[in-house]
């Protein structure tokens, strides 16, 4: 069986630490117990290897043996092909798995994305913008709700459906955004307090803290490069320290 080498940055700033994606494929192999390595990249200095892997400059990507595969709900899903511990193995479970991890990443990640960059950035005043996308997320987590009030995981047995599904409700989370929605707030606690995860997590935060600051100036304990004041979200400098977008880059 070839390697398969997970490839994150070296380094990423205090504020989205524990939120980079590679997250959800390292719960996957956790979860599956597939042997890996995981390999760094600088977070400042992209170069055109990075950019033969994964186009827009962001992590992760997984290499398995001749195969580089970026994008985390396309690596999930190749993971899942590789483990029945990550995908039901009857056909109807399988799909159901596949259905709820699309759902993630089409129906839920795309209402809680803008959200959470709004609510990173403090831009959550009495706006039309942010009172659009507050009402766009409640009512994607309002159809949500009495879905996870039924069942412990989406398609019956954990599958990589719930590492998607409970990693875009975690950033939600973070921001106070499941309040009113007990069944969602559960749900990603279960998930959460999975041993995989749970390594996962730890081991993350372990990398992306152990390496110096590669920006100057040099960081500290409360840098201005961990928590910026971000007023203009057209900035790709400002971008780039977004939780759930720390790949942009100009």
């Amino acid at each position: 069986m070839a390697d398969l080498i997970l490839t994150t940055f070296d380094w990423v700033p205090e504020t989205p630490r524990g939120y980079v994606r590679d997250i959800r494929v390292r719960w996957a192999l956790e979860e599956a117990g597939l042997p890996y390595r995981v390999k760094s990249v600088p977070f400042d200095a992209r170069n055109a290897e990075h950019f033969s892997h994964q186009p827009f400059g962001q992590v992760p990507w997984l290499t398995d043996g001749d195969i580089s595969i970026f994008e985390s709900g396309a690596i999930l899903l190749h993971l899942g092909n590789r483990s029945d511990a990550l995908m039901p193995a009857d056909p109807r479970g399988r799909c159901k798995a596949l259905e709820w991890l699309f759902a993630a990443l089409n129906s839920v990640e795309m209402a809680s994305l803008p959200w959470s960059i709004l609510a990173f950035s403090g831009n959550t005043g009495d706006t039309p913008g942010w009172k659009r996308l507050d009402e766009f997320l409640k009512a994607r987590l309002q159809h949500l709700e009495p879905v996870l009030a039924r069942r412990e995981w989406l398609a019956g047995t954990f599958s990589v459906a719930d590492i998607l599904m409970a990693d875009v409700l975690r950033l939600v989370d973070r921001f106070d955004g499941l309040e009113g929605h007990p069944a969602c707030r559960d749900y990603v606690a279960r998930a959460t307090t999975r041993p995989s995860f749970v390594k996962a997590h730890a081991d993350q935060m372990a990398r992306q803290t152990e390496q110096q600051c590669p920006l100057s100036p040099p960081c500290g304990s409360k840098p201005t490069v961990a928590k910026p004041p971000i007023g203009d979200l057209t900035n790709p400098a400002n971008l780039q320290l977004l939780p759930c977008s720390v790949g942009v880059r100009a």
